[in-house]
């Protein structure tokens, strides 16, 4: 590549920050404020920045000395065997799926602003429009029509402008009393005599990891750089600014309303409380927004699931069918059975008490797998390389995601080994299609594929008996 003709910082940088931005800024307050006081959330924000850093730095030096890595499982793959790529790439094509009903939650949230009938987001009105617009979605991509640079514009504008709109008067109504009257101390109602500042550390965990979900495709970007040293600066950069918004976002509201009240708000919350901030106009200021950002980001997470099992057909970790083209170029096989998952999950959405919650609880669980595997071979190639600083920055990020998930998450990883079984199958389908190992699995992989059914039962038993709510 020329590298006059590649990107710049500044364009990598803003790249960075576009990308990673989603829903979920929208709905930060409300989420954090349930369990958590400002001075818990700042601490956690802290350390999740510095995780998250050490995620992306790893991401980045992979991409540019593994160039010809196809999608994030291929790290597990080259360093760990076909079984770890089919688990990294069969929990990030998780991932990219439950996102979209997480995405269908907050949208018909937005439009309940305008129309009472979808409020909450969860109803049986929500989940039939949501499903309609899944499945026009998943028909617009089968046609092979992709999101243009024009249209994704206009998605980040629509995203940018209200958010940078409710940070400003938010620090202009911010009450400096109000936000250090119990800085460390939970009063949300419900939580008999508070919490431990530990504890609300830990609530905030998967939803903080959950706004970064999406990361990995920013550091993509740097193999289109104009240099090397810019796509590690834009990274850092990058990470940095989101950090900021996101921080500013979540942690102004606490000096407007008492936790109490934040907590109680519906989402997206960021909606409501710009319409307390400014009047009438300012809640359908951020839902018009938001409504169009969903809409882009949900075409692009059409694409990317069905993108992602794709590329495991041609490692030959999927069968074939997964990767078979109709006459647009999309692989419809994959494009139809994610479609119909998240059909599934839709209405699962008339049950679940906290349905935002609990699908971006999931989603983040199933994507930590694959960030896990990142870590892992991060730390294994610069080993390898006698690269001690990139090895260490490998050992922090694999150290934050192995804590936080068990901290935070651990039950939700019990619950995405349901979303595994059905993937064995198709890896043993695989297998013998391609007449690898004989057609069998080997004994680490019998083994390892045990561990997952055990964990799928085991998350069936606990939700059955009440101890994991969904």
């Amino acid at each position: 590549m020329d590298e006059n003709k590649g990107l710049s910082l500044g364009a990598l940088t803003a790249a960075v920050v576009t990308s990673s931005i989603g829903s979920g800024v929208f709905t930060l307050t409300s989420s954090l404020a349930g369990g958590a006081a400002p001075g818990p959330v700042l601490l956690a924000w802290l350390v999740v920045g510095f995780g998250i850093l050490m995620l992306a730095l790893s991401l980045n030096n992979l991409l540019l000395k593994k160039p010809d890595a196809e999608g994030i499982h291929a790290y597990a793959q080259e360093g760990f065997g076909n079984f770890a790529g089919f688990v990294s790439g069969w929990g990030y094509w998780l991932s990219a799926w439950l996102g979209n009903v997480a995405f269908a939650t907050v949208l018909m949230s937005s439009l309940g602003y305008f129309l009472p009938m979808f409020k909450g987001g969860q109803n049986v009105a929500s989940v039939i429009l949501a499903s309609v617009v899944s499945w026009v979605l998943t028909f617009i991509v089968n046609r092979g029509v992709e999101s243009a640079a024009a249209v994704n514009t206009i998605i980040t504008i629509c995203k940018l402008i209200p958010l940078f709109a409710f940070i400003v008067v938010g620090i202009f109504v911010f009450k400096g009393g109000m936000f250090t009257a119990h800085f460390w101390t939970n009063v949300t109602s419900g939580v008999a005599g508070g919490s431990g500042i530990w504890t609300q550390f830990k609530s905030c965990l998967m939803i903080m990891m959950w706004v970064f979900v999406g990361v990995e495709g920013a550091s993509m970007l740097s193999s289109r750089a104009k240099s090397k040293n810019d796509a590690g600066r834009a990274t850092i950069i990058g990470i940095i600014s989101l950090l900021v918004i996101y921080v500013l976002a979540s942690v102004l509201p606490y000096g407007y309303l008492s936790q109490n009240e934040l907590a109680k708000i519906n989402q997206p919350a960021m909606l409501y409380i710009f319409q307390d901030m400014v009047g009438k106009w300012g809640g359908a200021f951020i839902s018009v927004g938001l409504i169009i950002a969903i809409l882009g980001a949900w075409l692009s997470w059409t694409m990317l699931p069905a993108d992602t099992t794709m590329l495991m057909a041609e490692e030959k970790l999927l069968p074939s069918y997964f990767g078979k083209k109709n006459k647009n170029g999309a692989p419809t096989f994959s494009l139809v059975l994610t479609a119909a998952l998240i059909q599934v999950f839709l209405l699962v959405l008339l049950f679940s008490e906290e349905a935002y919650n609990f699908a971006l609880s999931l989603c983040t669980a199933a994507i930590v797998v694959c960030y896990i595997f990142v870590g892992m071979y991060q730390v294994k190639f610069s080993a390898q390389n006698k690269d001690t600083k990139q090895m260490w920055i490998g050992i922090f990020a694999l150290a934050f995601q192995v804590i936080a998930i068990t901290l935070a998450g651990l039950h939700f990883l019990l619950l995405c080994c349901i979303g595994y079984i059905p993937g064995l199958y198709f890896y043993y389908r695989a297998k013998k299609e391609f007449d690898i190992d004989d057609g069998k699995l080997t004994k680490a992989e019998i083994i390892y594929s045990t561990l997952i059914v055990i964990g799928a039962i085991a998350g069936v038993v606990l939700v059955a008996m009440g101890l994991i709510t969904i």
